[in-house]
């Protein structure tokens, strides 16, 4: 029987576009395990497209960080390095806790009533039960918190690693019992935009992050 779980509508985007954000979605949500090959043959089967179009994917997916050329083997779905991942999670927890500081200090009511609003989406999000949708809200909430401090230059360094982000994001989503806690470290987070207390702000969203680097951290040496 043939697998047609990765296959693609025709629409307005074009074609390569649609295969990119199929594999990216399918990377995000675990179904190519970290270190699978990717074989170019059954990838234009399940993605309805040419050999051309995936070729052009797997090297965009490999300058994001999701795909890494193994020599003598090909394509492969990358592995997190865990010194580039500490990394990653420092400038996490250094930028969203200014950016959650700013908004204490000076985010109008109308940019709180969004910032609820953009929570309310994330719960909703993890009330479905679906990674991919949790990660997409999740980047929407924070989109919507550095608009909110005025944090332009902050957010594109962050929007320069949102695909390993995500990488790292999933991980933790798909752990055991993160849910609750994430859900609690959110809601913490917007009690203290809310009360604008901006100490408390920046202190509960390094602390969010700091528990997702620890389980991404522990995930990675396991793996």
């Amino acid at each position: 029987m043939s697998d047609d779980t990765l296959r693609i509508d025709r629409s307005a985007k074009t074609l390569r576009t649609l295969a990119l954000e199929r594999m990216r979605d399918a990377i995000m949500g675990f179904h190519f395990q970290p270190g699978e090959r990717l074989v170019e043959r059954p990838l234009c089967d399940q993605l309805g497209v040419s050999r051309s179009v995936v070729r052009e994917v797997l090297r965009q997916l490999e300058a994001e960080g999701l795909v890494q050329m193994i020599p003598g083997h090909g394509p492969a779905v990358a592995k997190p390095d865990l010194g580039r991942t500490d990394e990653i999670y420092e400038l996490r927890a250094l930028l969203e806790g200014i950016a959650a500081r700013t908004c204490a200090l000076s985010a109008t009511d109308a940019q709180i009533a969004s910032l609820d609003a953009a929570l309310t989406n994330l719960l909703d999000a993890w009330a479905s039960g679906a990674p991919v949708e949790v990660m997409r809200a999740t980047t929407k909430f924070y989109e919507t918190l550095f608009g909110a401090a005025d944090k332009q230059i902050a957010w594109e360094i962050v929007t320069g690693l949102n695909v390993r982000i995500n990488q790292l994001r999933s991980m933790t989503i798909a752990s055991e019992n993160r849910r609750e806690p994430a859900i609690a470290e959110m809601t913490e987070i917007m009690d203290a935009i809310r009360s604008r207390k901006p100490d408390e702000a920046e202190a509960a969203a390094r602390r969010h992050v700091e528990s997702a680097w620890q389980i991404a951290r522990n995930t990675l040496r396991l793996g």
